[in-house]
């Protein structure tokens, strides 16, 4: 049987777009942190933001910024992807950044040193926004459109929770524990071999990055 592939979503997945956008809207504005609130509309609407604006905040943000170089972690995304490899999962990686015109080197260059800085596996790093093309098994997204997208298409997908997509349909994962536990259980009902995982506390630094094994 072939490989289980998943395809992940870096942005409000593994890393935390919207806390480090936030940081980057309220000092280009010259404001407090506190006086913006925390993400609650996929548009932003919240932060008194049209699409131009949007597009100009997020330019500066990637290339003077260098968000996608620094952007936080979320909690659990790098212990629980290295679980899932050592299980068997082909981990494809899936993200839309090459939107900024003019940026897209900084871009690609700084996800990548993003991904090496937090020990983050993978074998397959994608950029491209038609996600149902990548053709995974599963897949594991933030975007309330995306897992539309997705489901049209017949494919499996969680939904990885947050403010702007909680009336999304189910099946949701509030956190990485709730991925790795729907992960495994579609590759058992698949038929897929779960693999015995790595114990905690063995070097993983020479896991499945781009093509290194």
């Amino acid at each position: 049987m072939s490989d289980f592939i998943l395809g992940v979503d870096l942005d409000g997945v593994c890393g935390d777009h919207a806390e480090a956008f936030r940081r980057v809207v309220a000092q280009e504005r010259g404001i407090d942190l506190s006086s913006l609130p925390p993400q609650e509309t996929w548009d932003f609407t919240e932060w008194e933001m049209d699409r131009d604006e949007f597009e100009r905040l997020h330019r500066l943000a990637v290339v003077k910024h260098r968000m996608f170089r620094t952007m936080p972690v979320i909690p659990g995304a790098a212990e629980s992807l290295w679980r899932l490899s050592d299980a068997g999962v082909w981990i494809r990686l899936i993200t839309h950044r090459l939107y900024t015109n003019w940026g897209h080197a900084v871009a690609v260059a700084d996800t990548v040193e993003w991904l090496d800085q937090h020990s983050i596996p993978y074998r397959d790093l994608c950029f491209l926004g038609d996600k149902p093309q990548v053709e995974a098994d599963a897949y594991i997204d933030d975007a309330p459109h995306n897992i539309e997208a997705l489901r049209s298409s017949g494919a499996a997908a969680v939904v990885f929770s947050q403010r702007y997509n909680s009336e999304v349909d189910g099946p949701r994962a509030s956190g990485w524990s709730e991925v790795e536990d729907w992960v495994l259980s579609l590759m058992a009902a698949s038929g897929h071999t779960v693999q015995p995982t790595i114990p905690l506390g063995l070097d993983r630094s020479k896991g499945p990055k781009g093509n290194l094994r």
